[in-house]
C-alpha cells in the first residue's frame, strides 16, 4: 500500500529540524501562552489537550517506558540515570560551590552562586523524556527518574548549606515513579502490552511539548536580560557535555553518547528556587529577584539548545534514529523519493 502524499509536508518538515517535534511545539505554546493565555483556558477539550494534558502526557510516556524495562535490562537503565546524576547536578554543583568559596555569593558577570546552581544543579525531565522519546532507548528513557530526583531546589539548598528545607517528602518522590514502577508490572506480566504502547513515545512529544511551552512566559525571558540568556548558552553546553562525557567513557554508549547534551537543560520549577533558598537563608534575599528572572530566560534557551545539540551530533556521527532504529535522515530521502517518483508519473 502506497502512502499518502502530504498536501503540507508539516510532519517530514518537522523532522528536517533536529529535535522538531519537540523544539517547534515547544516554541509554538510559549508564544501562545505568553501572547494569548486566555486562548488555552475556554475549557473542555482544549485546555485538556493544549495546556492541562502536559503532566498526563509525560506521566503516559513514563508507563510506556516501563513496559520496556525487564529484570534483564533493569540495571542498565540505574546506571544511566546514576550517571546522569553524577555528571548533571553533583559535578556542576561542586564547581560551582568552590567558585563561590573564591568570589562569594555575587558571582560572576551579574550572575550570582544562586542563580547558577538554581539553572545547573537540576534537569528538565520533561525534554529529556521528550527527546529519548524520539531518539533513545528504553535505557535513555527510564533515566528520567534522574529527573525526578533532582527536580527542585534539592541540590541547590545542601550545597548552599540551607539543609533544613532540602528533604524531598516520600510521597513527592513516589508519585513520580509510581507510573514506571505500573508499567514494569503489567509489561512484565503480558508483554503485549509492551508492543501496544512501543509507539506512545513518538506520538504524543508534540502535545506534551506544546503544554510545557505554555509555561514559559517570555516576558520573564525579556525581563532576564543578556546575563539570563548568556547563562542559558552555557548551561547547555556545559553541563550537558559533561552528560556527553559520562555517556561516553562511563556508560561506553559510543556514537549515539549524543544523547546526553539533551539533559543540559534547566527545569522549568527551578524558577522558584531563588525564593525558597531565601526563605531557607534569609541573606540570600538581595540576590532573588535578578536570580528569578535570569533563571526563567535559561529554562527557555536551555530547552531550545539542549535537544539542538544532541541532535546535531547524533547526526553528525550518522546515528539520528528513531525508536525503530530506521535513520531519520534515510527515511525521509525514501519519503523525498517516493514523491518525486509520483509526481513524475
Amino acid at each position: 500500500m502506497s502512502s499518502p502524499i502530504s498536501r503540507v509536508p508539516i510532519y517530514d518538515t518537522l523532522n528536517r529540524i533536529p529535535g522538531g517535534l519537540m523544539i517547534v511545539p515547544l516554541i509554538l505554546g510559549s508564544i501562545v501562552g505568553t501572547l494569548a493565555p486566555s486562548a488555552l483556558e475556554i475549557g473542555s477539550f482544549t485546555t485538556a489537550l493544549f495546556k492541562d494534558g502536559a503532566m498526563a502526557f509525560m506521566a503516559l510516556v513514563i508507563f510506556a517506558t516501563g513496559m520496556q524495562i525487564t529484570p534483564r535490562n533493569a540495571g542498565p537503565i540505574i546506571g544511566t540515570a546514576s550517571v546522569i546524576l553524577l555528571m548533571k547536578s553533583v559535578m556542576p554543583g561542586i564547581l560551582i560551590a568552590l567558585l563561590g568559596l573564591a568570589t562569594g555569593m555575587h558571582g560572576l558577570f551579574g550572575v550570582s552562586i544562586l542563580a547558577m546552581l538554581a539553572a545547573m544543579d537540576n534537569s528538565n525531565g520533561g525534554i529529556w523524556l521528550a527527546f529519548t522519546g524520539r531518539y533513545g532507548d528504553q535505557r535513555d528513557r527510564g533515566a528520567y527518574i534522574a529527573s525526578a530526583i533532582n527536580d527542585g531546589p534539592f541540590f541547590t539548598l545542601i550545597l548552599i548549606g540551607a539543609s533544613g528545607l532540602a528533604d524531598i517528602p516520600l510521597e513527592v518522590f513516589m508519585a513520580a515513579i509510581i507510573p514506571l514502577l505500573l508499567g514494569i508490572l503489567v509489561g512484565n506480566l503480558d508483554p503485549k502490552w509492551t508492543e501496544v504502547l512501543r509507539p506512545v513515545p513518538e506520538m504524543v512529544i508534540p502535545f506534551f511539548s506544546f503544554g510545557l511551552g505554555t509555561g514559559i512566559n517570555l516576558t520573564d525571558v525579556l525581563h532576564g536580560g543578556l546575563s539570563g540568556l548568556a547563562l542559558g548558552l552555557v548551561v547547555a553546553p556545559f553541563t550537558g557535555g559533561l552528560v556527553y562525557l559520562g555517556y561516553r567513557y562511563v556508560l561506553k554508549r559510543g556514537p549515539r553518547s549524543g544523547i546526553g547534551f539533551a539533559a543540559g537543560t534547566t527545569a522549568g520549577n527551578s524558577i522558584a528556587t531563588p525564593a525558597i533558598a531565601a526563605a531557607a537563608d534569609p541573606s540570600l534575599q538581595s540576590y532573588v529577584g535578578v536570580a528569578t528572572t535570569q533563571v526563567a530566560a535559561c529554562v527557555l534557551v536551555s530547552a531550545l539548545m539542549a535537544p539542538a545539540i544532541a541532535s546535531w551530533l547524533l547526526k553528525r556521527n550518522g546515528e539520528l534514529k528513531a525508536p525503530d532504529g530506521n535513520s531519520e535522515i534515510s527515511r525521509l530521502e525514501r519519503a523525498d523519493s517516493f514523491e518525486s517518483g509520483t509526481l513524475m508519473k
